[in-house]
């Protein structure tokens, strides 16, 4: 097939995009404008045009996808209608990308993409991951019909996935907007989600799963139970997490913190239908971490700078937890938080969660909220919310080696060049930490 993405150079799509340019069909692609992901897509021989224009679109297309952010307005999408080309939502089109693949599919609202990339690392498998795997240096491997997918549960695009073996790390709920705050219709989609796979893995402590009606078969991690024995080392400098699942023996795997133990055993678990548990402890290893997930961008025996896509109040709890037991270890002067919020919504919807959850950090920096087009926009008073940390407010950070600093009104208000300085949120705060 012929196959056009509009809207390629975002995480999600470009991985479908190499995956189908792998399993032999024709691909091309548009963005609003150039990146490092349209980059490497170019560099892997698939078409990409930026901006995007209706002139992109040939007679000779058998099929166009677009991302959830490309609206009815979009002129390459406007164009393919007028054509009667075939056009399918990135959620439409999953069906066509993994209906005939063995698919081990990933869902939560904290921790999936971490816990498929520690299986694809395991499973040395194809992967489909919303995030780039150091493993691979990339969102997408393609290597057999054996895949480790990341479900979306954002837009109920996982119910479309063709799970093999559903894996729940939690189903907090998350990306309510789309469900209209119906929580009944959230939680059904999660159970149907969980239903559908042959094989069942889930952390049977989340709070919200337990009330899920669940095939009586699904294997249940009872994490407080089952994981033991944690201990957070040094291997090579790079950070780890060591512990004992069930009777299974002891595991190293890469990252800080409780949460790292539970996304692996998760994965341990459902890799038990494809592998002896000798070949998964070594293949564990494989796994380097993600980027933006406590990425150690640079590091000296003062300073270290720690990128973390953490972007809802129990994501930077966990982080802010890892980052206490690195500190434990590596002993710097202070710990600095910037937090750049990402979406009005998300900000509101949890602000009394991120009023808790920097307990920790020394100093918290707060950043412009990261927003997206067309949302509506609504009066937060941060200094007032968050006053008990005495945060420092920034327009944004500039990043050389060595140091970082805060910009405020087109000046330096105030430079780090000691300690640890982590960065959260899902916005452009990860642009701004790598220098």
């Amino acid at each position: 097939m012929k196959v056009h993405f509009i809207g390629i150079g975002g995480i999600g799509l470009s991985a479908l995009a190499r995956f189908l340019n792998f399993d032999g069909h024709e691909i091309s692609g548009s963005d609003m404008k150039s990146s490092p992901i349209t980059k490497a897509l170019e560099n892997e021989g698939i078409k990409v045009s930026c901006p995007q224009d209706a002139s992109n679109i040939d007679d000779n297309f058998d099929l166009v996808i677009y991302s959830a952010a490309v609206t009815d307005e979009n002129p390459e999408l406007m164009e393919s209608r007028l054509k009667q080309i075939r056009t399918l939502s990135r959620k439409e089109a999953l069906p066509i990308i993994l209906g005939d693949k063995k698919n081990y599919c990933v869902a939560g609202a904290h921790g999936k993409s971490t816990t498929t990339a520690i299986l694809a690392s395991i499973l040395e498998s194809s992967a489909l991951i919303g995030a780039i795997s150091k493993d691979f240096g990339s969102n997408f491997r393609y290597v057999s019909d054996l895949v480790a997918f990341e479900a979306d549960e954002s837009d109920a695009s996982f119910l479309l996935s063709n799970p093999y073996c559903s894996i729940v790390t939690n189903a907090e709920p998350e990306h309510m907007e789309y469900y209209n705050y119906d929580y009944d219709k959230f939680f059904q989609a999660y159970e149907t989600f969980i239903n559908l796979g042959e094989k069942i893995v889930i952390n049977a402590e989340d709070e919200y799963l337990k009330k899920l009606n669940i095939n009586e078969n699904a294997v249940k991690l009872y994490p407080s139970v089952d994981i033991k024995n944690i201990n957070y080392v040094l291997i090579d400098n790079e950070p780890h997490t060591r512990f004992e699942l069930l009777d299974l023996g002891f595991f190293d795997v890469w990252g800080f913190g409780y949460h790292i133990a539970i996304d692996a055993s998760l994965a341990i678990l459902a890799a038990l239908n494809e592998l002896d548990i000798e070949t998964i402890r070594k293949n564990i290893l494989n796994y380097k971490g993600i980027k933006k997930r406590f990425d150690i961008v640079q590091a000296n025996d003062e300073f270290v700078v720690i990128d973390d896509y953490a972007h809802h109040p129990t994501e930077i709890k966990a982080t802010i937890s890892a980052l206490l037991e690195y500190d434990n270890i590596k002993k710097m002067a202070k710990k600095v938080v910037i937090w750049q919020p990402h979406k009005y919504s998300r900000t509101i919807d949890n602000l009394e969660g991120f009023k808790k959850c920097f307990e920790g950090c020394d100093e918290l920096v707060i950043l412009p909220i990261w927003t997206v087009a067309g949302e509506k926009k609504v009066k937060i008073d941060f200094e007032k919310e968050f006053a008990k940390y005495n945060p420092i407010f920034a327009h944004s950070i500039q990043t050389t080696q060595g140091q970082i600093q805060l910009i405020g009104e087109n000046k330096i208000i105030k430079t780090y060049n000691k300690g640890i300085v982590l960065g959260v949120g899902a916005g452009d705060i990860t642009y701004q930490l790598r220098h």
